[in-house]
């Protein structure tokens, strides 16, 4: 037999036994690590650049959502849902509420 068709003999000796698909958890441990910008989009009142300046810890900034409103959670700017924000011991959290 030629090498040409050992070689087509080969091929199709590997497509008829495809690779098996790894589950979705195993899918995630091989993939490498990606990396992402997460945002919260908030509405803020009569805020400047100097207030920015000035932000340290523990500062206070006034919204223009009340706390019950949901904002929007983007992934590498691609809006994913809307989350609300919640207090979990002494640090403010987001919950997702919907995706979208």
């Amino acid at each position: 037999m030629n090498s040409a068709v050992q070689r087509i003999e080969a091929n199709t000796a590997e497509l008829t036994h495809p690779a098996p698909v790894p589950s979705g958890q195993d899918l995630l441990e091989t993939m490498p690590w990606l990396p992402c910008t997460l945002s919260v989009e908030l509405p803020v009142v009569r805020f400047t650049i100097g207030d920015l300046l000035k932000l340290g810890r523990g500062s206070i900034v006034q919204t223009a959502s009340s706390h019950t409103s949901d904002l929007p959670l983007r992934v590498n700017q691609l809006l994913i849902g809307w989350t609300e924000f919640e207090v979990v011991g002494d640090r403010l959290a987001v919950r997702i509420t919907d995706q979208a």
